[in-house]
């Protein structure tokens, strides 16, 4: 658990470390205040008691007067306790999960992360849920241990005190066993610790097992709707229900285990349950009828026995979230350990990894480049291209060849290779999917993604919509939020894609398939775009659709071969014909459309 802790514990040393040191003294404090009332109540018993035995009624009821402080501290203090605590856990769960979903999302680690680390399931899971299963339960874990400390060594003073020694008679000699009730919790708390241990011992590895299994069924359950039109498209709901019926099978397994492993642990609890009210009063029933010890006595250390014992086997008591606890603490342990494996993986191929830097001639050059995968295949080998300022290349090849790696590789995504690509620099660039991303929000927001703050006139929006064949959803502009992915055809997202290029002007735009899901006249009346609007924009596109050419001026094609692509450029000459009818369509698309303004 050293990483865990390591980073974990920084809250205590980073900026909020004066949150988290005044929240943590301030849950001490009650702590100590929580066990000063219990004192005080235990106190109270053996006076009340003493008083009923001695038939004192004036006694009695001046007892009964100090009751209702006593249990306004009892509660005060345990009210206190559980604010102080619950803030402690909200904290420093915050401080943990942006510490962490930082690490992750920075960098492109969590796109990188699904190359390398396979094994590794739902970490957006484990940050999200893991994060929390680890802190909540370790504050009132360790709330609950130094509670049980303070607690044993109180209450085993007053045992000490009001109990006494132990004398008894074997075979003529007398032996004396000093504060013998302190000493008899002390042994009674160490068998039952034991027994629990070894009891539960399995529980750790059977709990880690069944949270992997349920990570995994939920895996299976996001995929089915992420796909859900796929699916129901090919009728593939019986082989569906077949894989998560196997996978909820797995599930149901780890949890057959661990309810066998909790019937032996619940055999060793209950037993002690049993036996915890009941051995208090076989040992000092002897002292009280000799007269040693009083009704009241008796009742005090009956309560301070229990209150030590209970403090001592807290280890028996908290065994199964002990071991939920360290099955969540291994989850995030294990998503640290990927996340700093990449890093350290990152360090020790920047000698050989591909270099990115800048050009000071407009282009964008690679040198010498070769991309692989992670796991070593070349996929494109010794390539040099080079792509001039404004110029639109269009890299083609047949399927598998390497065109989306090269593309995540300009993008700076794809670190594993070698050689360099150089962009000119202080250029924006854009980059385009096959499946653009649209987040939750208002069409404008989307519009203006990922820069939603930026200020842009409701006409350049409006125009932009109406140049991208979007016009009727200007109405919308500023309408409530809204699943705009779930919303709009794929044809529709992509010329959202088109609407943001037109706001953002970039100097260099990547697309991969950008135009794939848009009819013939659509991709050609977008595709104008850069022979107008952006026409100063420098363009790198992947895609197979016939007529592409004609709106490119250089084709880059990838031939597959067994040691990695071969790439090739060529300049390309337009077609008069095809270049023609795709104006014309423009022009068409371009005819005024009535919207209202939002």
């Amino acid at each position: 658990m050293r990483q865990f802790f390591g980073i974990a514990l920084r809250y205590w040393r980073g900026r909020a470390r004066w949150r988290a040191w005044v929240l943590t003294i301030t849950v001490l404090v009650f702590i100590a205040a929580q066990t000063g009332a219990a004192v005080g109540i235990n106190r109270w018993n053996r006076w009340f008691f003493d008083a009923l035995e001695k038939r004192d009624v004036g006694a009695v009821w001046a007892t009964v007067g100090w009751l209702p402080f006593l249990l306004g501290a009892a509660a005060l203090s345990m009210s206190g306790l559980v604010v102080s605590r619950m803030l402690l856990q909200v904290r420093w769960r915050e401080n943990l999960t942006r510490r962490l979903a930082g690490w992750w999302i920075a960098d492109q680690r969590y796109y990188r992360l699904g190359f390398l680390a396979n094994n590794m399931t739902a970490p957006e899971y484990r940050i999200a849920e893991d994060v929390r299963l680890a802190i909540e339960p370790l504050v009132e874990l360790a709330i609950g241990l130094i509670s049980a400390f303070v607690t044993a060594a109180t209450f085993a003073a007053i045992l000490w005190q009001v109990a006494g020694s132990a004398e008894f008679a074997l075979g003529g000699t007398t032996i004396v066993i000093p504060s013998y009730m302190a000493l008899a919790a002390v042994v009674y708390a160490v068998v039952a610790s034991l027994a629990a241990y070894f009891a539960g011992r399995p529980l750790v590895a059977r709990v880690a097992h069944k949270n992997e299994m349920e990570a995994q069924f939920r895996a299976e359950m996001t995929r089915l709707r992420e796909n859900a039109e796929s699916i129901a498209l090919i009728r593939g709901d019986a082989d569906e229900r077949s894989s998560a019926g196997k996978s909820y099978g797995h599930v149901v397994a780890a949890w057959l285990r661990i309810v066998r492993q909790q019937g032996v642990i619940a055999l060793v609890l209950n037993t002690n349950a049993a036996l915890f009210p009941i051995v208090p009063l076989l040992l000092i029933a002897p002292k009280f009828l000799s007269g040693d010890v009083t009704l009241g006595a008796v009742v005090q250390v009956v309560a301070a026995f229990s209150a030590v014992q209970a403090a001592l086997i807290w280890f028996v008591d908290n065994f199964v979230r002990l071991a939920e606890w360290f099955a969540s603490v291994t989850r995030v342990d294990e998503l640290m350990e990927e996340i700093e494996a990449l890093d350290i993986g990152t360090i020790m191929d920047k000698d050989t990894g591909i270099e990115l830097g800048e050009s000071d001639d407009g282009a964008i050059h690679l040198d010498n480049l070769s991309i692989a995968h992670s796991n070593g295949r070349v996929v494109l080998a010794d390539a040099t291209v080079t792509i001039a300022q404004g110029a639109k290349a269009l890299i083609a090849g047949e399927s598998g060849s390497g065109k989306s790696t090269l593309i995540r590789a300009i993008a700076g995504i794809w670190p594993w290779g070698s050689g360099s690509i150089r962009v000119p620099a202080g250029q924006s660039i854009a980059f385009v999917p096959q499946k653009p991303y649209l987040p939750k929000g208002t069409l404008r927001t989307i519009l203006l993604y990922p820069d939603a703050d930026r200020v842009v006139t409701d006409e350049a929006v409006l125009a932009a919509l109406q140049r991208c064949g979007l016009s009727y959803l200007a109405k919308k502009l500023d309408a409530e939020e809204d699943d705009w992915d779930r919303i709009l055809s794929g044809g529709e997202r992509q010329r959202v894609a088109f609407a943001r290029l037109l706001l953002q002007k970039p100097d260099i735009i990547v697309m991969d398939e950008a135009t794939s899901a848009l009819d013939e006249e659509s991709q050609a009346s977008l595709l104008n775009l850069f022979q107008e609007e952006l026409a100063a924009a420098t363009l790198i596109s992947v895609g197979h659709r016939p007529g592409l050419e004609d709106y490119h001026d250089q084709k880059i094609t990838l031939e597959r071969r067994p040691a990695g692509a071969h790439m090739t450029s060529r300049r390309l000459r337009k077609s008069l014909w095809r270049l023609f009818r795709s104006r014309g369509a423009d022009n068409e698309d371009e005819r005024p459309e009535p919207y209202d303004s939002p």
